[in-house]
């Protein structure tokens, strides 16, 4: 594993396991882990301004003896500010942020993925002083990145995540959302496989570099990262496979993974959304004895797909 948590082989497999039938997030995770039949490597969670992170419950998961689970945090720093107010430097924000350095230097030291406002397309608004053009979401990554580093939090690995699709790529302030290599790790999207229409419920080609005929100067995220950030590790920060598309079809998916994936080799990360209801999507949840489980699990222990151990 490289100072920036790529894997030295393999793909590391992890997941946002929501609470299903009353659990919370902390026992979400393990229920999600006794279905797959193994310890995920990365255990992914939610946050937001001021109150701090890694919570208790998520410390105790990164460091819960012989698991070995890497976590990776969405953090949306703004409380109630624009993009562009915190990239001015608001008082307020600057305050938790500097809060927020000392807590992860003094309580939590251990390395760790950090999304800054994840999947911000769907807010751009491009109007010039609207506070949140895709310049301003750029600015206010940069400054909390920059600040969180000055302060002594350098041991988050900072990643960058968008929503993926085509029709966001093609968009003509696209390109300006990007706060930079210098302070962006790795570079993610969140794909999912789902419904009826072939452009979106094909394989895992399919979902890591995705094109459609209504947008045909969009090459594929996959494409368009590698070309133009090359040598950027890739994840996928939340994807999944709805049990829409029905148990053969979603077992196929699961089978021809390491295949698939073969063509993609700066994917280094796949994060499982498991959900039994997500928006217009359906349910992404795995369940016990379902054949697409099986499938996956026998995936997981591919060469291609299986990764180091994480070391503590």
């Amino acid at each position: 594993m490289s100072a920036l948590l790529v894997p030295s082989c393999g793909v590391w497999f992890g997941a946002a396991a929501n609470p299903l039938a009353g659990e919370t997030w902390d026992e979400a995770l393990p229920a999600f882990e006794s279905v797959l039949g193994r310890t995920v490597d990365i255990a992914h969670y939610y946050n937001a301004s001021p109150k701090l992170f890694p919570t208790a419950d998520m410390i105790g998961r990164a460091r819960e003896p012989g698991k070995k689970r890497l976590l990776l945090l969405n953090w949306k720093p703004e409380m109630g500010r624009t993009w562009a107010q915190v990239a001015a430097g608001d008082p307020e924000v600057d305050a938790a942020v500097d809060a927020q350095a000392d807590y992860l230097r003094t309580t939590f030291p251990e390395k760790f993925f950090l999304t800054i406002h994840h999947e911000p397309e769907e807010e751009v608004r491009p109007a010039a002083g609207s506070g949140f053009t895709a310049k301003d979401y750029a600015a206010m990554y940069r400054r909390i990145a920059l600040r969180l580093k000055a302060k002594g939090a350098t041991n988050a690995i900072l990643v960058m995540t968008y929503r993926g699709t085509p029709y966001w790529g093609v968009q003509p302030w696209f390109e300006q959302l990007y706060p930079g290599d210098d302070v962006v790790d790795w570079i993610a999207e969140d794909p999912y496989l789902f419904g009826k229409d072939p452009e979106f419920s094909g394989g895992m080609a399919q979902a890591v570099n995705r094109t459609q005929k209504a947008y045909p100067k969009w090459p594929g995220f996959y494409t368009w990262a590698t070309t133009k950030h090359p040598g950027k590790p890739i994840m996928l920060a939340e994807w999944g496979v709805s049990d829409n598309l029905g148990e053969v079809k979603r077992r196929a998916v699961f089978s021809t993974m390491p295949g698939q994936l073969a063509a993609f080799p700066q994917v280094k990360a796949l994060v499982y959304w498991n959900e039994t209801d997500f928006d217009d999507i359906g349910a992404t949840q795995l369940k016990p004895g379902d054949p697409a489980v099986d499938a996956l699990k026998t995936a997981l222990k591919s060469p291609r797909l299986k990764p180091p151990a994480v070391p503590k």
